[in-house]
């Protein structure tokens, strides 16, 4: 099938990685899904910009943790493409906080975004290309946390850590159907999503003392994503790509 051809569904994707990896896989020709939870207006930017290199995008607005809601987002995908070849799997938030200053809210919010969310629709997006038969790509989107577990962040390195083992798994189950799992592990990327915790100066102080010297960027994230969904990583599956500048490199203690 010409890549042309191919369409390919990215949760999260108003904004941030997802955005990068929106826009990545409609520069190499994918019909692209554009879904979001509560920023319609950045979605639908992203959609026109997707356009721009000639392919048909729309959105899809669904909360991940709503398996029903899950499940019709991938059958009208179905209904109005009549194929699906490429899911990636980004949308993800969290909770920073302390483990001792947690609630069980905290936890279970992030827990069903960041990890329920992953399992309800990478469920969804394999059963569709099982039932094709045509093969197929996966990409999760997941973070240096997983290696590195870094403090402040106990249930989205859960969520994170959980989802790595989902992606794996599925990789040993799914390649009789010729469907590609692979993970994706970005370091400190700049993005909307870190101003949460972040200001523009911490994070340009921050960035100062990283290997690489500055923060990577969604469209490098997306690059990533684009290549494992073409044809030239048909060898690839069951690998994680870690984009982090060198982040997770050994380094002095007083770094």
């Amino acid at each position: 099938m010409p890549a042309r051809e191919r369409v390919a569904l990215i949760t999260g994707a108003s904004r941030g990685i997802g955005r990068g990896c929106a826009e990545a896989l409609a520069a190499s020709g994918h019909h692209v899904v554009i879904n979001y939870r509560s920023h319609e207006g950045e979605a639908k930017a992203v959609a026109e910009r997707c356009r721009a290199h000639g392919v048909k995008a729309v959105t899809a607005q669904c909360d991940v943790r709503e398996r029903e809601a899950v499940d019709a987002m991938f059958a009208k995908t179905v209904e109005s493409f009549g194929h699906l070849d490429v899911f990636v799997s980004n949308a993800a938030d969290s909770i920073r906080k302390p483990f001792v200053e947690l609630t069980v809210d905290d936890i279970a919010y992030t827990l069903d975004v960041s990890l329920w969310g992953v399992i309800h629709t990478a469920q969804a997006a394999a059963k569709v290309l099982v039932r094709q038969g045509t093969g197929g790509s996966m990409v999760f989107v997941s973070t240096v946390h997983v290696p590195y577990p870094y403090a402040g962040c106990v249930p989205y390195n859960m969520a994170k850590a959980g989802g790595h083992a989902l992606a794996m798994t599925l990789a040993s189950e799914l390649v009789d159907h010729r469907i590609r799992v692979n993970i994706v592990e970005p370091g400190w990327i700049d993005t909307p999503g870190e101003r949460k915790w972040t200001s523009d100066e911490e994070m340009a102080a921050a960035a100062a003392k990283l290997p690489w010297k500055r923060l990577g960027t969604v469209e490098e994230i997306g690059g990533i994503v684009a290549y494992l969904a073409s044809d030239q990583a048909d060898y690839v599956t069951g690998s994680v790509f870690k984009i982090d500048g060198g982040f997770t490199l050994p380094r002095p203690p007083n770094e």
